[in-house]
């Protein structure tokens, strides 16, 4: 059996994208291995999750986010993967992200196995997030974009996570590599079927829900800030759910607003997918706004949450003047609200708070833009 060796930098414990792509690749009838990197050393270093193996790489733990330590953490990941492929090569490696395709480079380098590059996100804008303003970090950022655009260029095929929608949309991230001269195709990270039972109207209290990676404190404070808008008789409950270099910030900041008695909040902490369903269940609207000034927002990003959501019924409540925007109005997904205007996103919260949304597409549709774009690849590999 032809093997595949499909690399990402977290523990992948577990990561939908990747394991739901890794299946695809199993199902087409290849033998595949996610080299996954436990940043942490919090999970086993080898394990079966739903028929998929994944080998895990410690290093002494490793922070999330644009440190030194991060950036030396990731090295030595990428070292160990490196020597573990020539030793025993694959037929192709899949790189999940940038931060992955100096391995993919090396062996196409060293043994001509060509790679595949999956764009999550504008993975280089990630270490401006906490200090935007920081000429030392743009300058950083500007010098990771171009070591990207450099090996992206040698990969067979590049797969993203969005693309323009119509010709009046806004632009995903299939036209910002367009504009980099690199030609991409648009795999959104749309749910598979089954799904949940859909949500039902709240009686009495009713909540709004951030659920996923923890990061942006501007955006936390907003949506603080818009839950205070609403009237005290009509102000939802708060639930945060997930990880993150900002989750303890997060978690001290609704302490702070329910010991003042202004709101009532939940935490919870890193999450596992099978935990997914019962957390959707206590959301009644989501909340997916971000700064845009993050790359990734005015360039295409589509939060993952927003689909979830729509999977369970759940409307989202996202920026406006973006692409993530267009497809919540173009299909009817929630509701959209400008940046920083916290009565404005309150108000738009509080009008969700009945609804209930259907997601028309789901990872069905993307499983077969997954299989056209990978056709040309995975048949030379038979």
């Amino acid at each position: 059996m032809v093997r595949v060796a499909m690399v990402v930098t977290n523990a992948c414990a577990p990561d939908p994208r990747v394991l739901r792509h890794e299946t695809w690749l199993h199902q087409c009838g290849f033998d595949v291995t996610v080299h996954a990197f436990d940043r942490q050393e919090a999970h086993p270093l080898s394990q079966n999750i739903g028929g998929v193996r994944i080998m895990r790489y410690r290093v002494g733990s490793v922070p999330y986010g644009g440190t030194i330590n991060t950036y030396r953490g990731i090295r030595k990941y990428h070292q160990r993967v490196i020597r573990t492929l020539l030793n025993d090569p694959p037929s192709l490696v899949y790189c999940h992200d940038a931060d992955t395709l100096r391995i993919g480079e090396t062996l196409r380098r060293r043994l001509q196995v060509p790679f595949v590059f999956d764009m999550h996100d504008l993975q280089h804008s990630w270490i401006r997030l906490s200090a935007p303003q920081s000429t030392v970090r743009s300058i950083i950022s500007g010098q990771m974009k171009k070591r990207m655009l450099n090996r992206a260029q040698q990969a067979q095929c590049i797969i993203t996570s969005s693309g323009q929608i119509h010709p009046d949309s806004h632009k995903g991230f299939v036209e910002w590599l367009a504009h980099h001269g690199l030609e991409g195709v648009a795999v959104e990270n749309r749910p598979l079927p089954p799904f949940p039972v859909k949500k039902t109207e709240p009686e009495g209290t009713w909540t709004v829900g951030y659920v996923g990676r923890v990061r942006d404190t501007a955006a936390m404070e907003l949506m603080i800030q818009a839950v205070k808008s609403i009237q005290t008789h009509e102000r939802p409950r708060l639930l945060v759910a997930g990880d993150g270099v900002a989750a303890a910030t997060v978690r001290r900041r609704l302490l702070e607003e329910v010991e003042a008695d202004e709101l009532e909040a939940k935490v919870i902490g890193a999450f596992n997918q099978d935990e997914l369903p019962d957390i959707m269940a206590e959301v009644d609207v989501m909340y997916a706004m971000y700064a845009p000034l993050r790359g990734n927002i005015l360039q295409g990003a589509l939060p993952v949450k927003m689909f979830d959501a729509a999977s369970c019924g759940i409307p989202t409540v996202v920026n406006d003047g973006c692409l993530m925007g267009d497809v919540v109005e173009d299909e009817r997904l929630g509701s959209t609200a400008p940046w920083g205007d916290a009565e404005a996103v309150g108000a738009a919260l509080l009008n969700m708070r009945s609804t209930q949304v259907e997601l028309g597409a789901d990872g069905e549709r993307e499983h077969q833009r997954w299989l056209s774009a990978m056709k040309p690849v995975l048949d030379k590999l038979q």
